[in-house]
C-alpha cells in the first residue's frame, strides 16, 4: 500500500512526498500539477488519453482540469513521487502571466525531459521534507525555486493571454456555470450529478456532453474534484474526526470516504493528516 512520506502545504498549495504502489483512478484538480520522480522503479501515468512515462529524465505536467491517474505496474517496485499541487495565486506574485497556471494549455505538453537544475532542485526538497519537516519557510523558498525552473522549462509564460482566452471560452455557458455553484454550495447533498442536470434545466446527455466540453473532465469528476479539495481542507485545517468530515461531504459511512480518498490520493485521511501534522 502506498505511503505519504512528507506532506507540507501553505499559500502555495500543497507538496507529497509519496512512496507510491498502488494506482489511482482518474482524477483532477484545479492546480497546476507536476509530478517527479525521486527514486525507485520508473513509472507512469495517464494524461487525458495517454500514457507518458515518469523517470529520471522526464516529468509529467498535468494542467487544471485536465483528467489524469497514476498507473502502477505491479511487477516493478515502488516509486517515490514528488508531487506539487501549485495554486496560481501565489504563482502569480512570480511572474502576472502566472495567474494562468490553472488554464487549459498553460502546460503545452503532458510529458517533458528535466534539466540538471530541476533535478537538483526536486531532489534537495525532497530529501530537506524529510529531514526538516517543520521548516515550512525554507520549503517554500525551495518550491519556488523549483517552480519557476519547472514553468521556464516547460511553458510558453511570456504570452499567457491565449490561456486565459480558453479559460474564459470553456466556463462562458451559463448553465454550466451554475452547474459549479450548485455542486461547490452543496456537494454533501449531491451524491448523483442527475440531480444538478434537473436543476440546469437540461437533459442527462446535454448536461453530460455541455459540462465536458465546457470544462474538460464530467460532472462525476468535477463533482469527486470538490469533495477531495474539501477534505483535504478539512484534514489539513481543523479537527473533525474522520467520521464527521465524511458525513459532511456526503458519505453515509467513514470507510466509504476512506476508500475514496485514498484512490484519489494514494493514502487515506488518517494518514495524510497524520503526516501533514509534522510540517507544523
Amino acid at each position: 500500500m502506498s505511503t505519504a512520506l512528507r506532506i507540507a502545504h501553505g499559500p502555495f498549495g500543497r507538496v507529497a512526498l509519496l512512496d507510491m504502489d498502488y494506482s489511482l483512478v482518474r482524477h483532477a484538480h484545479p492546480h497546476c500539477h507536476v509530478l517527479l520522480k525521486v527514486e525507485g522503479a520508473d513509472t507512469q501515468f495517464a494524461v487525458s488519453d495517454r500514457v507518458y512515462p515518469l523517470t529520471d529524465t522526464l516529468a509529467v505536467l498535468v494542467n487544471g482540469w485536465q483528467s489524469h491517474a497514476y498507473v502502477h505496474d505491479a511487477s516493478r517496485p515502488r516509486t517515490i513521487i514528488l508531487a506539487l499541487y501549485i495554486e496560481p495565486e501565489w504563482l502569480k506574485a512570480f511572474r502576472a502571466g502566472w495567474a494562468a497556471s490553472a488554464a487549459p494549455g498553460f502546460f503545452t505538453q503532458p510529458s517533458g525531459e528535466i534539466s540538471p537544475r530541476i533535478r537538483s532542485l526536486s531532489t534537495n526538497l525532497a530529501a530537506d521534507m524529510m529531514m526538516r519537516p517543520e521548516r515550512c519557510d525554507a520549503h517554500e523558498e525551495a518550491l519556488s525555486k523549483l517552480m519557476i525552473a519547472v514553468i521556464e522549462r516547460f511553458t510558453p509564460w511570456r504570452s499567457p493571454a491565449p490561456s486565459i482566452r480558453d479559460l474564459n471560452l470553456r466556463t462562458g455557458d451559463w448553465r454550466i456555470r451554475r452547474a459549479m455553484q450548485i455542486i461547490r454550495e452543496d456537494v454533501g447533498r449531491i451524491s448523483q450529478v442527475d440531480v444538478v442536470a434537473r436543476e440546469t434545466g437540461l437533459s442527462r446527455a446535454h448536461f453530460f456532453r455541455l459540462f465536458e466540453s465546457s470544462i474538460g473532465v464530467p460532472p462525476k469528476v468535477y463533482l469527486n474534484v470538490v469533495r477531495m479539495e474539501r477534505a483535504v481542507d478539512a484534514l489539513l485545517t481543523r479537527s473533525s474526526n474522520i467520521c464527521t468530515i465524511a458525513s459532511e461531504l456526503g458519505f453515509t459511512e467513514s470507510a466509504h470516504f476512506t476508500r475514496f480518498f485514498r484512490s484519489h490520493a494514494g493514502v487515506g485521511p488518517r494518514e495524510f493528516r497524520n503526516v501533514s501534522r509534522l510540517a507544523r
